[in-house]
């Protein structure tokens, strides 16, 4: 007997394997969009990059390569190949951040030549800062790669 509830459950698990599909689309999205704001902001822009956000550029740059390969062939060791470098972009972030708000002492800072990792080179809405705009990047990048379901065959 088909029920409201039976129904309800179809439309829900529907809903659900809908949105696990998207959350690669969206990680790479991010990604993207993270690279070229990235490439905007020191080529555009010329704002040059500190240490750190060369780090995490590291990190990023190839997660649009990864992720978006791991789309268009449906590999489902997608999560195995991106969220290493995603967690390290995110641990990188934060400890930039870490620095950027004066949460860590001076003496710890590692940007000692060239742009400093505490200079704020650009600040929108009044709080939105390049290394803030990173750490929500990589938490983003990282929560839809582990969120993201694969399924077995």
């Amino acid at each position: 007997m088909y029920t409201v509830a039976n129904a309800f459950t179809v439309e829900t698990s529907h809903m659900n394997s809908k949105l696990n599909e998207s959350l690669p689309y969206l990680a790479w999205t991010i990604a993207l969009v993270s690279t070229a704001g990235s490439l905007f902001f020191s080529l555009a822009m010329e704002l040059p990059p500190c240490d750190l956000c060369w780090y995490q550029r590291i990190a990023l740059f190839p997660l649009v390569l990864i992720i978006g390969t791991g789309i268009v062939l449906r590999d489902k060791n997608l999560k195995i190949y991106a969220l290493p470098l995603s967690v390290f972009g995110l641990a990188v972030a934060f400890y930039h951040n870490l620095l950027y708000y004066k949460l860590i002492p001076q003496p710890i800072v590692p940007c000692s030549a060239g742009v400093s990792c505490t200079e704020t080179q650009l600040e929108l809405f009044g709080f939105l800062t390049i290394p803030l705009m990173s750490l929500v990047a990589f938490i983003l990048v990282t929560i839809f790669l582990l969120l993201y379901k694969t399924k077995e065959k």
